[in-house]
């Protein structure tokens, strides 16, 4: 049998609180101003560190820097990469801007590889719409800047949201391919283990005997909640408005549960034992993944006895 492959995407919004320290230094690239942190030996480092490495004291001084520098080092990039700053070549440096001790890493516009060298003078280019992020430098380019200006207390930025995207092909086994096939066909098909011949779905190798399930078998797409969770808390991206519940169902003829959302009852309502039935989506639009099954729902059947899922909790 040929095996599955397809592509996926993480996705998520990295928010992290910045500080004192980062937060003054975000408003200043947000008013088109580079800070530094002064530490006790009188050198200024750019970004400004948090706290001082020699004394291990909270870094308070930030001075200004000019937005133009040279490049202490380099590399270029043929082929930019999705997320980078720029989409076409450009060199990674390291930029020591003046009026500062310590490199700066970003891209450099340079247009082409023989521009680039080392002791190049580089100056900011900055984002035509400033939010108060690192991305406010939109790129470094050759020339000099302007001298730096007298020196603001602009309103710190406190919050910082950083888009991360990571792209992947996933490809599945054998046994995870009959199941995805299976689920196309409005069949939920597990494995058992030829040991202890428990049933499982997904198939997988067996937890307990470390051995490869190898036997195909059909089971119902109904069974048990054994434990839940009840949902309360919004957060970005959520489907649902809360509260929902997500469930552990023990499957008939399955020998472990699989997480799902069990809707169509009242969150207070969903208990342990309680029986349920897979929803599927219109067949219409069925595929290989496991998303052919909406949710769960009440069975209407008489809740099944603790000692008929006791060893699944």
């Amino acid at each position: 049998m040929d095996t599955l492959s397809a592509p996926l995407t993480i996705a998520f919004d990295y928010t992290r609180s910045l500080g004192p320290v980062l937060g003054r230094f975000m408003a200043g690239l947000r008013d088109r101003r580079v800070l530094g942190g002064r530490t006790a030996d009188g050198r200024v480092h750019v970004p400004p560190l948090e706290y001082d490495p020699g004394t291990h004291e909270p870094v308070t001084e930030l001075v200004e820097v000019s937005p133009a520098g040279t490049v202490i080092s380099w590399t270029w990039i043929d082929r930019p990469l999705e997320g980078q700053p720029l989409d076409r070549p450009f060199g990674w440096a390291l930029i020591r801007l003046d009026g500062a001790d310590t490199p700066l890493l970003h891209a450099v516009d340079a247009g082409s590889a023989d521009v680039m060298s080392t002791g190049l003078r580089v100056r900011i280019r900055w984002a035509p719409t400033p939010s108060g992020h690192i991305r406010d430098i939109e790129c470094f380019e050759p020339g000099t800047g302007e001298p730096a200006g007298a020196i603001a207390e602009p309103e710190p930025v406190t919050i910082m949201t950083t888009p991360i995207r990571l792209h992947y092909r996933h490809s599945t086994s054998v046994e995870e391919s009959g199941y995805l096939r299976g689920l196309a066909e409005g069949r939920i098909v597990g494995r058992r283990c030829p040991a202890c011949r428990k049933v499982y779905v997904p198939p997988r190798v067996c937890p307990a005997c470390g051995v490869a399930t190898d036997e195909a078998v059909e089971v119902a797409d109904r069974g048990t909640v054994t434990t839940f969770c009840v949902v309360n808390v919004p957060f970005a991206g959520q489907r649902l408005t809360p509260p929902y519940v997500v469930a552990q169902v023990l499957l008939d003829g399955a020998d472990i549960p699989i997480p799902h959302l069990i809707l169509g009852v009242p969150a207070a309502d969903v208990r342990m034992g309680l029986r349920v039935a897979a929803v599927w989506r219109d067949r219409a639009v069925w595929s290989t993944t496991p998303e052919n099954i909406d949710h769960f729902e009440p069975a209407g059947e008489p809740d099944a006895p603790y000692e008929t899922f006791a060893e699944h909790l």
